[in-house]
């Protein structure tokens, strides 16, 4: 499959929002592509560089499908984004404009894994957490009883380094991903 990859300095995770502000022209002519043929883009979390300009992404990713947009006051366009399944590249190139196309393998979605009772004040913490985020997970298909869901809702809200972030995408274990979020919410517990 090849795909117009938008490198960020953030992870995208299956089933996740992500906000973006768009201005840069190759990723406005991307946006506007992906609405008209309702096709998706990849989100990669870089390696080297930034998101203006040249970037070397990490080699998986997430699919994202657009599912709002809008047009801010600064006359910017605003989208939210859905992440939908991992994959990762075989090999890219850049296109005159700068945009980076990828040829990627989709990895297999997750197969639902019963979130264990030993886990499940987890799923009460994202309960709560999600009631203040607002908007950007009201529309969320909620399941807590999913192991890999509630994993990957908890990577994205942790303070967390981007490359930790990466480690837990390209984990393909839900109760791997959970045991370091309990070792992460422990840590954070005896820093204090």
């Amino acid at each position: 499959m090849e795909i117009p990859l938008f490198p960020l300095n953030t992870v995208l995770y299956p089933d996740g929002p992500l906000p973006l502000r768009i201005f840069e022209q190759r990723y406005l002519d991307l946006i506007s592509r992906c609405m008209k043929e309702e096709i998706p883009f990849g989100v990669a979390l870089i390696k080297e560089g930034a998101e203006v300009g040249l970037a070397k992404v990490h080699n998986t990713g997430t699919l994202a499908s657009i599912a709002d947009w809008y047009q801010g006051s600064d006359g910017l366009l605003g989208i939210t984004a859905i992440g939908q399944q991992r994959f990762k590249i075989n090999s890219s190139q850049r296109q005159a404009d700068g945009l980076m196309i990828a040829d990627v393998d989709q990895l297999p979605r997750e197969a639902e894994v019963q979130l264990p009772d030993a886990y499940s004040p987890l799923a009460d913490i994202l309960t709560s957490v999600f009631d203040d985020l607002g908007r950007l997970y009201e529309q969320l298909e909620k399941r807590y009883a999913d192991a890999g869901w509630v994993s990957f809702r908890f990577a994205e809200i942790l303070p967390i380094t981007p490359e930790q972030k990466q480690l837990l995408l390209e984990c393909d274990d839900p109760l791997q991903r959970l045991d370091e979020m309990r070792a992460v919410l422990e840590s954070v517990r005896s820093a204090k």
